[in-house]
Order: structure tokens, then C-alpha cells, then sequence
């Protein structure tokens, strides 16, 4: 299928309209003038009709003409008494026409061989007199066809000239959207941080440039985050990794076996961080599915020293497999920095379950309850990626996750409630 650019389409969707509009402009000046030529040749036909019967006299019982009658009228003007033609001279061409209406009892016209016909009685004593005169259309006519072939040409120069102006004009437009697309795409690759800084718009191509600039930072983010995912999975698999290169050198050079629950530990956690991680970057939760909260915690907690502190029946809007990518590496935090105890807890608030993890280590500074999220951020000896891939994990599902200064550890985990979802 051929490809038309946007400026062809502008100046023939231009063309058309012009075109139409000046076909519909030179038809009606065109029934116009003829409605206009057609009364002036009946108000000829009738000023000569008047003037002939202005010098119709009776006299010695016949009818006849006075010398005030031009005799120019004569080849234009014929007087019929009683049924006879009396005065003038009519053209063979029109003789019967002529005789026809002379016996008109009422004023009646006809157009023959391009002329136009009047006949109207006259009043005279005695006598059944009539007028016919005749009024020659070729002149209106030839009028008519120069004015439509005038007009035909001047429309097609006006056509021309609408389509010469609108190619001009998008042109010209079009030269500003080519110029910022081929900054955007130079930027893109060699200064993608630029941006048109147009200020507030004026025109489309102002609405254009911030909408560009919106766009160009929406990618800029999209790349971030792409670069941040990166760097959080590598910091990630860099920790079990290390263990088990420590755990398989201190084997080999103590000589001894590579404990097997060791390995199968640090095994799932790479697994586990895997999954986590690629699956908050490419999943969106969706608002249907549901879980027990209790159960999901339960599941997560097994094997470790936490307190489960959910009264079974608490239900969220997310699955399971969320509750427990969000809770894991949070207990992991709770785990690594508590003195003695961690908890999970869970209350209902508007819309929201909102759910606990609580240790009795030293907590969060207030100025830090925001920058603990971020990668490589640690208090203690890990990589400081646990509360950056469960704020991850979270924001994937629609769930916030938030730190809490009160002296001892406490972060909130605010699953949607499924009846606030209904």
C-alpha cells in the first residue's frame, strides 16, 4: 500500500474543499446571471412592447401606426389587427411563431430560434390588436458563456493558488516538528539528559515540545529503573554467591566436605532472589486475586525465630507469592539487625491491612526512613538490597512499604484490602 506523507494529504484534502467550494460558487453565479439576463430581456421585450403600443392609433376605421413610432422598431416590432399584420417586417424564421401569438387574448411570451417572443393585446375601438415584438438572446447568451468561462478559469487559478499556499504553509510548520524530532533523536544518543525547555506553550508546536520533553523523561526513568534492576540483581546474587565460594574454599582447604544443608540454603536464596527480583521488573498484579495473610506469613516465616502475631481469616488483595516476595527480605533486615526478637503483627486501617515487621534492634533514624530504601544503602554488613527489592516487589503489586522511626525497628507493608478492591 503507498505510504502519503501528512503534507500531500493537507494540500489535497485543501484542493478538494477548494474545489468544491468554487464549483458551488460558479454554479450559483452562474444561475444568477441568467436568472438576471432573463429579466432584463423580458423588461426589454416589454419597453418595446410599450413603445409599440404607444403608436397604435385608429383612424378612417383601420388601424394604423403614427410617425412618433420609431421605425427601428419595425425589425423588432410587429402590430397585428383583426388577425393581419399591419406594421413591420417579420423574419421568415420566426413567421409562424409570430402569427401564433397574435391571437393571444392575454399577454404570453415563448423563446424560438434564440429569440424571445412577448405578444400583448392592445385596446383599441373596434379592433383586436395586438403587439408581438421580438428580443434577440445571442448577446445575454454569449455574455452567459464568457462570464462561466471566466469564471471557470479564475476558480482553477483560485484552486491553484489554495494549493500552492497550504503546501507552503505545512511546509513551513512541518520544518519545526522535523528539526525537534531530529534534536530528539541526536539527543537520545549523545545527550539523552537534554531536553526543548520551551516554557509554558503558545501553539500546538509548543504543546509538542513539552509533550516531547515529558516523553524523553519518562524514557530517561524507564532507563534508570533498568539500570537500578541491574544493579540489584547483581548486588543480590553477589551474596550467596559469596557464600558458597567461601564455604566451598574453606572446604577445600580444610580438607572436609562442603555441607550439603549449607549449599542447598544458599542455593534457594539465589533461586529465591531470582524470582523476586525479574518478577516485580515484568509483572503487574492485577486487582482479582487474594490470600490469607496469615498462611502467606506462616509460609515465609517457617524455619526462622519470628512471632506470628495475624489472626488467621485476614485477607489481602494480592497473591500469596507477592506477600511472601515483599515479607522475605524484610525478615531477612529484621533478622540481621535485631538483638532478640522479631515479630510480624497485622491491623486493618481504611481500604488497607496493614502488616508489621518489628525487631528490637536500634530501628531507623528519621532522616533515613526513605534513604534505607535505596540499593547499597546498610546499617550493618550486608549489600543493603533487602528493603530496596521489597519496596520493588511492592510497588509491582500496587502495595507501599514504608519505614517507621519509633526507636526500634518498624516497617509497614499497606496491602489493599479486598473489600476496598470490590
Amino acid at each position: 500500500m503507498a505510504v502519503t506523507s501528512f503534507r500531500s494529504r493537507v494540500v489535497a484534502l485543501t484542493v478538494l474543499v477548494a474545489t468544491t467550494v468554487v464549483a458551488v460558487l460558479v454554479v450559483l453565479s452562474h444561475v444568477l446571471l441568467s436568472r438576471v439576463t432573463d429579466a432584463d430581456a423580458h423588461a426589454m421585450a416589454r419597453t418595446r412592447a410599450e413603445a409599440a403600443a404607444a403608436s397604435i392609433a385608429v383612424e378612417g376605421g383601420r388601424v394604423v401606426m403614427t410617425e412618433n413610432g420609431s421605425e427601428a422598431l419595425d425589425s423588432v416590432a410587429w402590430v397585428y389587427a383583426d388577425g393581419q399584420l399591419v406594421d413591420g417586417f417579420v423574419p421568415t424564421a420566426l413567421l409562424d411563431q409570430v402569427q401564433a401569438l397574435s391571437g393571444s387574448p392575454a399577454e404570453r411570451t415563448a423563446v424560438v430560434q434564440g429569440h424571445l417572443l412577448l405578444a400583448r393585446p392592445v385596446p383599441t375601438a373596434g379592433h383586436r390588436t395586438t403587439v408581438v415584438v421580438g428580443v434577440d438572446l445571442m448577446p445575454y447568451e454569449t455574455s452567459e458563456r464568457h462570464s462561466l468561462t471566466a469564471s471557470l478559469i479564475l476558480g482553477a487559478l483560485a484552486v491553484l493558488l489554495a494549493a500552492l499556499v497550504a503546501d507552503f504553509a505545512v511546509r513551513r510548520s512541518l520544518r519545526v516538528v522535523h528539526e525537534m524530532a531530529a534534536l530528539a533523536d541526536d539527543w537520545g544518543d549523545h545527550e539523552p539528559g537534554r531536553r526543548f525547555d520551551l516554557g509554558v506553550p503558545r501553539d500546538e508546536f509548543g504543546e509538542l515540545g513539552g509533550t516531547l520533553d515529558r516523553l524523553l523523561d519518562r524514557i530517561d526513568g524507564v532507563l534508570e529503573e533498568e539500570r537500578r534492576l541491574s544493579d540489584e540483581i547483581a548486588h543480590e546474587l553477589r551474596t550467596p554467591l559469596t557464600v558458597l565460594r567461601g564455604e566451598a574454599q574453606l572446604a577445600q582447604l580444610s580438607g572436609r566436605q562442603l555441607p550439603p544443608d549449607a549449599v542447598l540454603r544458599e542455593v534457594e536464596r539465589l533461586n529465591s532472589a531470582i524470582t523476586t527480583i525479574l518478577g516485580a521488573a515484568r509483572r503487574r498484579v492485577g486487582g482479582g486475586d487474594r490470600c490469607d495473610l496469615a498462611a502467606a506469613a506462616r509460609a515465609v516465616i517457617a524455619g526462622r525465630g519470628v512471632e506470628l502475631d495475624v489472626a488467621a481469616g485476614v485477607e489481602v488483595a494480592v497473591p500469596a507469592e507477592v506477600v511472601t516476595a515483599v515479607l522475605a527480605p524484610l525478615l531477612d533486615n529484621g533478622l540481621r539487625h535485631a538483638r532478640a526478637r522479631v515479630r510480624v503483627t497485622a491491623r486493618t486501617e481504611a481500604g488497607v491491612v496493614v502488616a508489621e515487621v518489628l525487631d528490637d534492634g536500634p530501628g531507623f533514624a528519621a532522616e533515613e526512613v526513605e534513604r534505607v530504601f535505596e540499593a547499597g544503602v546498610s546499617a550493618g554488613t550486608g549489600h543493603g538490597l533487602g528493603l530496596a527489592v521489597a519496596r520493588r516487589v511492592a510497588a509491582s503489586a500496587g502495595v507501599e512499604v514504608r519505614a517507621v522511626a519509633v526507636g526500634h525497628g518498624r516497617v509497614e507493608v499497606l496491602f489493599p484490602a479486598p473489600w476496598a478492591a470490590t
